[in-house]
């Protein structure tokens, strides 16, 4: 899809294209509000300011788009308009072994308990083990502090999405 498409695009389409990149509604509603986009990198300009203007709830609804790390079915069955995108993001998870795996499923469940949101993290590039290490890290943060730092793995996410969006064909 190019600028030119997305700008173009009825509202539903474009909403449909722009939630698959971040799924916080409030977010998508200011992407579509700040249409045209004049560039790609005008088009990240706008995604940061939306996403600035974001609230913890949006945030959190942002995070309910994603599967867990590692978490294959949910990729498959809750995430298939996006799960070709997070399976690239998280190859590293698929590529490790039983332990870490178990490991990646406790410290989630784990996060979870403490955080009352899933894990988010910029996978793409991360092995499992990089996955985890980060993951066993946050565990000892204030939920405050985690919610910022998961807001920014979203953004990154986000921005990347962008990316892939602009590199599909229409």
């Amino acid at each position: 899809m190019t600028i030119e498409q997305l700008n173009a695009a009825p509202e539903a389409a474009a909403a449909e294209a722009l939630v698959r990149c971040c799924g916080a509604s409030a977010w998508v509603r200011a992407m579509l509000a700040s249409r045209p986009f004049a560039t790609a990198e005008g088009l990240h300009d706008s995604a940061d300011a939306c996403a600035a203007a974001m609230e913890e709830r949006d945030w959190l609804e942002a995070f309910a788009h994603h599967p867990r790390i590692g978490d294959v079915a949910s990729l498959r069955a809750k995430f298939a308009s996006t799960a070709q995108w997070a399976g690239g993001e998280q190859a590293g998870a698929a590529a490790a072994d039983d332990a870490t795996l178990h490991a990646l499923a406790k410290g989630n469940d784990d996060y979870f308990a403490r955080f009352g949101f899933i894990f988010i993290v910029c996978a793409t590039g991360l092995t499992a083990a990089e996955m985890l290490a980060r993951l066993e890290a946050r565990l000892r943060h204030e939920r405050a502090e985690e919610l910022r730092i998961a807001a920014a793995e979203q953004n990154k996410i986000t921005h990347l999405r962008l990316e892939k969006l602009l590199r599909e064909d229409a």
